[in-house]
């Protein structure tokens, strides 16, 4: 297998992969799976597409991430992972759809409008 790349995307937040044949180890900027995400829970959301499939031992993954915050970024990143999976065996399509992996989650933060103290809320409105 060569190596297969892959983008995903959340929020504000951009996961490019790349992803070989190895012994499951994930490289993010040049640093560990578990010192870049010291949570488990992102570990456990970042690692969600290979524990579904049973393939965590098998493929090295290296991820260039940017933009967002810990938790976009996590997500960013099982999305980029579920993509790269799918185009190493289109047969697993069927389970990550099932999951919800391969939905690209579009919510992004609202923009602050003028006059107003944020997105929505308004100052209090005073009759007298």
């Amino acid at each position: 297998m060569e190596m297969v790349n892959a983008l995903g995307r959340r929020k504000s937040a951009v996961a490019r992969i790349y992803v070989t044949e190895g012994t499951g180890k994930i490289t993010i900027n040049k640093k560990d799976l578990q010192d870049y995400f010291p949570s488990s829970i992102l570990q456990y959301v970042v690692k969600q597409p290979l524990t579904t499939l049973n393939v965590a031992e098998k493929y090295d993954i290296k991820v260039n991430l940017d933009g967002g915050g810990y938790t976009g970024q996590s997500q960013a990143l099982r999305l980029a992972i579920a993509r790269a999976l799918v185009k190493i065996n289109a047969d697993d399509k069927k389970a990550l759809r099932v999951e919800g992996f391969l939905t690209r989650d579009a919510r992004e933060v609202e923009r602050k409008k003028p006059g107003q103290p944020k997105a929505r809320r308004r100052f209090q409105f005073s009759k007298r």
